[in-house]
């Protein structure tokens, strides 16, 4: 299994920037996925997720209106749209995904079984 996520990069605040993460070894279309970030010196926190067919998300109050979280089954790529992106917005960015048995979006990330490298967005003010 692989996740490969891009987009990242240095942004003023107020800009956005699309996230995108790319996978492989999975089904796909079974697994919820995530996205999580983690700043400097502070633990990852959950940031969005997505069902399996896209019909429903869930965000961190952090994001919400700001960030949107899609996915596109066929091409077996989730997407994270970042607006409005402040400096407490700084953060590796991760990309998850769950088992393919489960259904829900858990905001702790040991619920995911699968992660990618992550991608840098660095927000300046």
């Amino acid at each position: 299994v692989q996740l490969q996520a891009s987009g990242g990069g240095l942004v003023q605040a107020g800009g956005s920037l699309r996230l995108s993460c790319a996978a492989s070894g999975l089904t796909f279309s079974m697994n919820v996925m995530g996205w999580f970030r983690q700043a400097p010196g502070k633990e990852s926190e959950f940031v969005a997720g997505i069902t399996r067919s896209g019909d429903g998300t869930s965000y961190a109050d952090s994001v919400k209106g700001r960030f949107t979280i899609s996915r596109d089954n066929a091409k077996k790529m989730v997407y994270l749209q970042m607006s409005s992106l402040k400096p407490e917005d700084t953060a590796i960015y991760y990309c998850a995904a769950r088992g393919d048995i489960y259904r829900a979006i858990p905001v702790t990330s040991g619920a995911y079984e699968y992660w990618g490298q992550g991608t840098l967005v660095t927000v300046s003010s």
